[in-house]
């Protein structure tokens, strides 16, 4: 500064003429003491005067990618010293005062009364993670720092994570799934439909945790949409859906493979199956040929699920040519199979029977108690007794016809208990079998 102050002031005496008047030579005389002394004197004790020291240390900075960082560095008695900012990894000036020394257009610095000196770095980077010092111009320099640190939220990586997989039934599949971020992110894997995740040892858990989803020997349950969903702390999560599908072979059930009905009426055939890639269903008679759609037969197909189809034929109304064995039939590119039902003919009398019954159980008669039949077979028994006083040859008929009537009756009395009570397991055993357990007993009395 004193170099500064003499360069001026000597270009001062230049521009002074050699021929001056006594005035102006004592001003010149003045200025110069003035400068040798009273400057230098001012100077030195606005240095010595001053001590900077830091208020505060600095405190620690954690910021997302993307937000605004700010670093402050509060100094006490800086007087005429500076503030500097610099990058310590790399040794870089950032700022001086309330300059900005470095290109990067992200920095920025201000001031407030001279003490707290804030440098904001905007749109931060990952990169901008590290240490930062807050300096300051004495001898010996004084220092301090502070760290940033720089969180990214969690990304999944296109590679190796994997894509929709196409397997066959009973392979083995491992899915990927990777992901970057700071602090490094943990990966869960779900279910898209929150049904749970069938594992090598059979148990069925609701999540795996890691990187790799191991499914051995893969089964169709397995088909559906994956969920990898990777977190750490840092909002937002994310996730990834990866779509399993499972090839199989069609497979049908039948529940029902006997089914009886009267001539007349209307009947439902149905059967289910199960095929990925979809399969193409149909029905066929017992000797191949292809049931016709229209007319007295409606063929309806209703999804289930991913591969699970139901199957259903109506026929109405059924005549002696439509009674036989029916096939459903579920093919795909990888096979196909079908199911069989049979459709017999029920007699229309005895499904009447059976539904009136109960009904007509006793219609039309007077119900009887234990005690009236007791006085009714003590009566009887008199009157028999009487006539055999009266006419014994009489009563030796009358003895052999109550005999052929009471086998008939006990005969017939069986058969009609055993008829009733099998009757009545319609509601245990269903109606197809209780109907033909009552034709047939039906039929053999009618023989006897």
């Amino acid at each position: 500064m004193s170099t500064n102050y003499y360069m001026l002031f000597n270009a001062q005496i230049t521009t002074v003429p050699l021929l001056a008047q006594p005035q102006a030579v004592f001003l010149i005389i003045l200025i110069l003491m003035c400068r040798q002394y009273n400057f230098h004197a001012i100077e030195t004790a606005a240095d010595v005067l001053t001590d900077p020291k830091f208020t505060f240390p600095i405190a620690n900075v954690t910021a997302s990618v993307g937000r605004d960082a700010f670093l402050t560095c509060v100094v006490q008695d800086l007087g005429s010293y500076k503030v500097a900012w610099l990058r310590v990894d790399t040794q870089t000036i950032l700022t001086i005062q309330n300059h900005v020394i470095t290109k990067n257009q992200r920095i920025g610095i201000t001031n407030s009364e001279h003490k707290t000196w804030t440098m904001r770095i905007k749109d931060i980077k990952e990169s901008d993670k590290g240490w930062y010092m807050c300096q300051i111009n004495t001898d010996p320099m004084k220092s301090q720092m502070g760290y940033l640190d720089v969180v990214v939220p969690p990304d999944i990586l296109d590679y190796p994570t994997s894509t929709d997989m196409v397997v066959r039934e009973g392979s083995n599949v491992t899915l990927k799934c990777a992901a970057t971020g700071s602090p490094e992110p943990t990966i869960i894997w779900r279910r898209e439909n929150g049904v749970s995740i069938e594992l090598a040892n059979t148990t069925e858990v609701l999540y795996v945790e890691g990187t790799n989803l191991v499914l051995p020997r893969v089964k169709r349950q397995h088909m559906g949409a994956y969920l990898c969903i990777a977190s750490n702390g840092v909002p937002p999560s994310v996730s990834k859906r990866i779509t399993l599908i499972v090839h199989f072979p069609p497979m049908i059930t039948v529940q029902n493979q006997l089914i009886g009905a009267v001539e007349g009426k209307g009947v439902i055939l149905e059967c289910q199956s199960e095929a990925f890639p979809k399969s193409i269903n149909y029905w066929t008679r017992e000797k191949g040929e292809i049931v016709p759609p229209g007319g007295k037969f409606i063929a309806n197909v209703t999804e289930m699920g991913e591969y699970r189809n139901s199957m259903k034929l109506y026929i109405n109304p059924l005549s002696m040519t439509e009674f036989g064995a029916y096939r459903c039939v579920a093919k795909n590119s990888l096979g196909d199979t079908d199911g069989t039902i049979k459709l017999y003919r029920i007699p229309s009398n005895t499904v009447n029977y059976v539904e009136n019954f109960d009904s007509n159980r006793y219609k039309g008669k007077k119900r009887i108690k234990s005690s009236e039949l007791y006085q009714q077979s003590k009566i009887t028994a008199n009157s028999v007794d009487g006539e055999e006083n009266e006419n014994p040859g009489k009563r030796k008929d009358l003895m052999m016809f109550n005999e052929i009537e009471n086998l008939y009756n006990s005969k017939t009395t069986a058969i009609g208990i055993y008829n009733v009570r099998t009757c009545q397991l319609q509601r245990y055993l269903g109606l197809l079998t209780t109907v033909l357990l009552c034709y047939m007993i039906n039929r053999s009395y009618q023989l006897q």
